[in-house]
């Protein structure tokens, strides 16, 4: 707390959180003039950003809007809004103006040419300096003490009264980067979190261990009505990777998880297949001749299935995966759960809290990864920022009118 007597120093317009929604909506309130200061709680601004970006900084998915727009989950008006006015189109525009030149991959996803997110980053400190943006950080925000915004800094606890306030304070995942949901605690409107773009715990045998770190291609996994075609890696955990990400809700839901190993093809063509003569050949080595199972694939079968049936085309098609549950929260990519959208109107307005909005990742939404994720933060963060500066428009307006 701050001391009864030490007074709240008062701020144009404050932003809580220094990754892609902060860093977004100070833009945004910048440019209609306000002056703005950004506080994070972090020696140096977007950790988890520039973490992506050492992966190659997946900026967005160049696919229709609607199709874009699916990938959300849930889509209330004001994310769908927010991403109707900053979907792919505009994130990839934001890039080239900061100089950040991109290509648009085979599977669409879109990434900078220099494949990682430094210099997008340092260029876009230096336009908020130009813009007069003020960024402090190991400040830590601590709560609201009526009004005002409470912090633990290195100078002491300090208040600040903002006119308008954008709280982008992160989720709940990857902490030792900033973003561990902390802010939750004074904040009541708050579904409980839980891992998305997670991992699956699996306790596998030791006939395993050889195929630990071997990616598993053109398998699809089913869980509850979703499927996903995309690549993962048999790890000593258990299952990684971006092909078991985009099926993280259905699994938190406890639904069944299965591997075809041959989508494009019918149970009765793998049937045929698997028919023709195995001579003196072991099993391993039949189905790597007729049909192409990688020994990878064949250890996975092995571990789940044995004994094994006479009929293999069905069990092939709809192999079941018996897991312990996700990954830890702090070892997920993101979030489910944080502020809900009830809490906000359709301008990410606090209800409860007049001229405070929210953006980015503390809010309950969710994604998978391939872009999704950051241009949710960009363009929640834009439309946060705006809705900020509108909000201050009209409370100077109706002050003068007043006086």
């Amino acid at each position: 707390m701050v001391d009864q007597g030490q007074q709240a120093k008062s701020c144009e317009a404050l932003v809580v959180g220094a990754g892609p929604a902060g860093l977004m909506a100070a833009e945004a309130m910048a440019r209609a003039g306000l002056r703005v200061l950004i506080i994070d709680a972090m020696p140096s601004p977007a950790r988890k950003f520039l973490m992506a970006g050492k992966s190659g900084l997946n900026l967005t998915k160049d696919e229709p809007l609607e199709d874009f727009l699916r990938a959300f989950h849930p889509l209330p008006p004001a994310l769908r809004m927010a991403l109707q006015d900053f979907g792919p189109d505009a994130v990839k525009d934001f890039a080239i103006r900061l100089g950040q030149q991109v290509f648009t991959g085979s599977t669409g996803r879109v990434f900078p040419v220099v494949m990682k997110g430094s210099p997008l980053l340092r260029a876009w400190l230096a336009r908020l300096d130009g813009l007069g943006v003020t960024l402090r950080t190991r400040w830590r925000w601590t709560g609201w003490q009526g009004e005002a915004l409470l912090f633990d800094t290195p100078q002491g606890p300090q208040a600040l009264t903002p006119a308008v306030t954008v709280l982008a304070c992160g989720g709940a995942s990857w902490a030792r980067l900033g973003s561990d949901g902390g802010w939750a605690d004074f904040i009541p409107d708050t579904a409980p979190f839980a891992p998305a773009n997670m991992g699956l715990n699996v306790l596998w045998s030791g006939h395993m261990a050889p195929h630990f770190g071997t990616p598993i291609k053109g398998a699809a996994l089913h869980a509850g009505d979703q499927i996903s075609r995309g690549e993962w890696v048999i790890s000593a955990r258990g299952i990684e990777g971006g092909g078991i990400y985009p099926l993280s809700r259905p699994l938190r839901e406890e639904a069944p998880l299965m591997v075809d190993f041959f989508p494009d093809l019918a149970v009765e063509d793998l049937r045929q297949r698997l028919a023709r003569p195995r001579g003196k050949s072991s099993l391993a080595n039949h189905l790597r001749k007729t049909i192409g199972l990688a020994p990878a694939a064949i250890a996975l079968v092995q571990e789940f299935a044995r004994p094994l049936p006479d009929d293999l085309a069905p069990l092939l098609k709809a192999l079941p995966i018996h897991h312990a549950g996700p990954r830890p929260l702090d070892e997920a990519i993101s979030v489910a759960g944080g502020l809900r959208f009830d809490a906000l109107d359709d301008d990410l307005m606090l209800r409860a809290r007049p001229g405070t909005f929210a953006a980015g990742e503390m809010m309950d939404w969710e994604a998978p990864t391939g872009g999704y994720l950051l241009t949710g933060c960009f363009a929640t963060g834009l439309r946060a920022g705006q809705s900020a500066a509108v909000y201050y428009a009209k409370q100077l307006a109706n002050a003068r009118g007043a006086g």
